[in-house]
């Protein structure tokens, strides 16, 4: 929602439901959650400390195995040397056992002349995160990412990477094959079901390059890459169970009755899907057990969006019944345009929840609203509940001093535990940039939803400083996360080994930066990742601590996703967080070198602390 891809007649237009950077949006009041920090403030020498102190692991797990695919889209364009971009590489020999396309893949096959690219491509790049825990087998994990060949070009498929050790190897890797014939495949988000299957839905669309190195949408038979295939698809790919030593890159179910597994496809301008998102509930006791949901969002035009959900049931044999017609959701009462970030969870009765996040244009996209919808009969009808929070001041587009955009502003997450009264708690997170830097709240509600708690800002940080992108997570035993990224510390000082491994002397092209670059001890720039814990009733288990081994440096090989030239960068929309037992797992993107990484792409890292 923060900026999407919209169509005109040739190239795409950038539509920005956010405030400008460092300008708080007019009309904006500082939220009653901004300042009330239930544990109090940490000083920055402690926060930096808690990594050690609290026992935190971190594996990079995709600089342990080489992938390549062939890409509908080949583009050579680069910004090297700045920042530690290369481009474009043809692959050196892949460790992963996919197919790396030596061969057109099934997809491409509809191209047009010049498509696909004539090799199979070194994939570098893996931005964006997600992650999730198999419930037959707690050491059994399952991460999805962007899978970038070109970052300056945006040119990538989600990839997977998978450990049957608890995340401490990540042996099976790939990209997520059945969509190569689309230019990128994106928005990384899955779900097991209860059968151990791992289900990943898919937002896969084509479009080309201008010789600006913009992209162009057009859809035109002579223009598109592959007119064989819908434009842009909403669709489901299944990962099925298999024993650790015996699962592989390429076993995925990707079709259905000998087609693309569709649940809905958008073959005309104006109809754009985005930041679709699964939930599987995988509680036997429900009368929707293994009930597979999907939603999404689409754009229509300039400036208006509904949500969609549709249904299937799963089978143990990675396959699953029709999907339901898709429906669109209710929406609040007051502002029917700007519905986007659906995110379903079921809680232990079988009921299916969703918050919205829903923007005004007519106030020029100043004050953001998140609501709840529900549905108590497996998906078949839907009701409004009410509001979470309203008049949210929107984060900026783009993050000060540097050039990454903002991610997906809220996050929801149902406890699973349930309360006195039968209901099970919900929990709700959202950014918040009403004091001209942003911080992360957090809400609860005990009844249903009807009613919510005052907010509490989740960040800790002493001085002002940007806290963003959220993620919650509930553990079985009651205890509530939230993950985020965090600017609390500087950037690593010139001379040190800190910055050596960060690489912040390949930091030399920054168009929002004012100070002197390389940015060695620059403030609010450089990257960690955090969380904290929270009691069932939002009481803290401590401060926040830091899950990051290393500050990172979000400047280098940062993917372009309205091209290379333009201000707009990319670390990812997605934040990973889920439990497993007593051990909540993050993942998030990282350019450090700790060995493994010294071209300083970007990475997946996996954090493991303990659920207190």
């Amino acid at each position: 929602m923060r900026s999407r891809r919209l169509v005109s007649l040739a190239v795409p237009l950038v539509l920005a439901f956010a405030s400008a950077a460092g300008t708080v949006p007019a009309g904006a009041t500082l939220d009653v959650g901004v300042g009330s920090i239930p544990q109090g403030p940490q000083s920055d020498a402690a926060y930096a400390r808690s990594f050690q102190t609290h026992n935190v692991s971190n594996v990079f797990a995709t600089t342990q195995k080489t992938s390549c695919y062939r890409p509908e889209v080949p583009y050579a364009g680069s910004l090297a040397p700045n920042n530690g971009y290369s481009g474009e590489s043809v692959c050196p020999g892949a460790t992963t056992g996919e197919d790396i396309g030596t061969a057109p893949y099934p997809t491409q096959r509809g191209s047009n002349p010049g498509f696909p690219a004539a090799t199979p491509m070194l994939v570098k790049d893996h931005s964006e995160s997600d992650i999730r825990v198999d419930p037959t087998n707690p050491k059994h994990l399952i991460g999805s990412v962007k899978w970038a060949v070109n970052a300056e070009g945006y040119n990538h498929q989600l990839g997977f990477f998978e450990s049957f050790d608890g995340g401490k190897t990540w042996p099976v890797q790939g990209h997520i094959p059945g969509y190569e014939g689309w230019t990128d495949n994106t928005d990384p988000i899955g779900a097991f079901d209860a059968f151990g299957n791992y289900y990943e839905f898919v937002l896969p669309y084509e479009f080309y390059f201008n010789a600006d190195g913009s992209h162009n949408f057009q859809i035109n038979d002579n223009k598109e890459p592959n007119p064989g295939i819908i434009a842009e698809v909403v669709a489901v790919t299944v990962h099925p169970r298999a024993p650790a030593g015996t699962q592989t890159a390429t076993n995925w179910i990707t079709t259905r009755n000998g087609h693309t597994d569709v649940v809905a496809g958008y073959d005309s301008k104006g109809r754009e899907p985005d930041k679709q998102w699964i939930a599987i509930d995988t509680n036997p006791k429900s009368s929707q057990f293994n009930r597979v949901y999907v939603m999404w969002a689409v754009f229509d035009g300039c400036c208006k969006s509904n949500t969609w959900v549709s249904f299937a049931d799963a089978r143990a044999d990675g396959t699953h019944t029709d999907w339901a017609t898709p429906q669109i959701l209710p929406t609040g009462p007051n502002n029917p345009q700007g519905d986007t970030y659906v995110l379903p969870h079921v809680d232990g009765n079988g009921t299916v929840w969703t918050t919205l996040t829903n923007t005004a244009p007519t106030k020029g996209y100043c004050c953001d609203k998140i609501f709840l919808d529900k549905s108590a009969d497996g998906g078949a009808t839907w009701s409004f509940v009410g509001n979470v929070v309203d008049d949210i001041a929107a984060p900026p587009l783009i993050y000060p001093n540097t050039q990454f955009r903002d991610g997906i502003e809220d996050t929801f997450v149902v406890g699973l535990q349930p309360l006195a009264n039968g209901n099970y708690p919900l929990y709700v997170a959202y950014e918040d940039f009403s004091a001209a830097v942003v911080n992360v709240l957090l809400t609860m509600s005990g009844d249903g939803g009807l009613t919510w708690s005052t907010p509490i800002q989740v960040n800790d940080n002493l001085a002002p400083a940007d806290e963003f992108q959220p993620n919650l997570a509930a553990a079985a035993n009651g205890t509530v996360s939230v993950n985020f990224y965090d600017r609390r510390l500087a950037c690593p000082a010139a001379g040190t080994a800190e910055a050596l491994g960060a690489g912040i002397a390949l930091d030399t092209l920054n168009l929002n930066f004012t100070g002197t670059l390389p940015p060695y001890g620059a403030s609010d720039y450089c990257i960690n990742a955090s969380i904290q814990f929270y009691q069932p009733d939002l009481t803290p288990l401590g401060h926040n601590i830091r899950l990051t081994q290393h500050t990172w440096d979000p400047q280098l090989n940062q993917m372009k996703p309205h091209g290379i030239n333009t201000r707009e960068g990319f670390i990812g929309d997605y934040f990973g967080n889920i439990t497993s037992g007593s051990t909540d797992f993050s993942t998030f993107v990282s350019t450090f070198d700790d060995g493994s990484n010294p071209s300083h792409q970007q990475q997946q890292v996996v954090a493991t602390i303990a659920v207190p």
